[in-house]
C-alpha cells in the first residue's frame, strides 16, 4: 500500500521510525500549505521558501519527540509560526529590514483564477490584495500570525491556541485586537473594501 492513503498519525508513526519515504509523504503533503502560510505571514517569496525549508528541518529533527497529542498541521504552523518570529528576532537584531517586506505575492499566484474578469474589476483586485498584504506587513508579528492563521488559512481558535501555546481566551482577546489594528490600517482605502 503506498503511503499517500495513510493518516497523517500513521505516516507521522513510521517517519519516528525512520521512515524516509513517510517523512517524504508528510513533506509532500504539507509543502504547498506550508509555503502558503509562511508567504502570508512574510510577505516575500524568497523569505517563505526559507521559513518553509527551516520549518521542515526543524520537524525532522525535533520528530521524535512530537507525541501525537495535536495535529500535525497544527504542530507545522507552531513550528512555522516560531521560525517566523526569530527570523523577526534576528533582522531586530542587525537593525534592518529587507525592503521586501511589503512586495505582494508572485504573480503566478495572483493569475490562477479561471473566473472572466473585466480589467477594471482585475485591476481592483489586483489593488485590493496589495493594500492588504501591505497592511498584513505592518501589524506586529503575533497580530500577523493571528489574522493568516484564522482568516486565511481557516484555523479554529483551539488550533490557533495550540499552534502559539496560548490559552483560547487570549487567542481570542489578541485576534480581535489584531483585527482592529488592521482595519484602522485599511482606513485610509475604505473604498476599496466596499461592495
Amino acid at each position: 500500500m503506498g503511503q499517500a492513503g495513510l493518516s497523517d498519525s500513521i505516516l507521522v508513526g513510521r517517519a519516528q521510525k525512520g521512515s524516509r519515504d513517510a517523512m517524504d509523504e508528510l513533506i509532500s503533503r504539507y509543502e504547498a500549505r506550508a509555503y502558503q502560510f509562511a508567504y502570508r505571514l512574510c510577505g516575500n517569496s524568497d523569505d517563505a521558501s526559507d521559513l518553509v525549508a527551516e520549518g521542515f528541518v526543524r520537524v525532522y529533527t525535533a520528530l521524535a519527540k512530537f507525541r501525537q497529542e495535536s495535529q500535525f498541521s497544527t504542530w507545522l504552523y507552531r513550528i512555522i509560526t516560531n521560525c517566523f518570529l526569530d527570523k523577526r528576532k534576528r533582522e531586530k537584531n542587525k537593525r534592518h529590514e529587507a525592503l521586501d517586506d511589503a512586495v505582494g505575492p508572485p504573480e503566478e499566484t495572483l493569475n490562477t483564477s479561471i473566473e472572466v474578469e473585466t480589467a477594471v474589476e482585475s485591476s481592483e483586485r489586483l489593488e485590493r490584495e496589495s493594500v492588504m498584504q501591505e497592511a498584513i506587513q505592518q501589524l506586529p508579528e503575533y497580530q500577523r500570525a493571528m489574522i493568516v492563521m484564522y482568516h486565511m488559512e481557516m484555523l479554529s481558535y483551539e488550533q490557533i491556541a495550540e499552534a502559539l501555546d496560548t490559552p483560547i481566551g487570549t487567542v481570542k482577546s489578541r485576534l480581535n485586537r489584531a483585527r482592529l489594528a488592521l482595519r484602522d490600517l485599511l482606513e485610509p482605502n475604505r473604498e476599496l473594501f466596499q461592495s
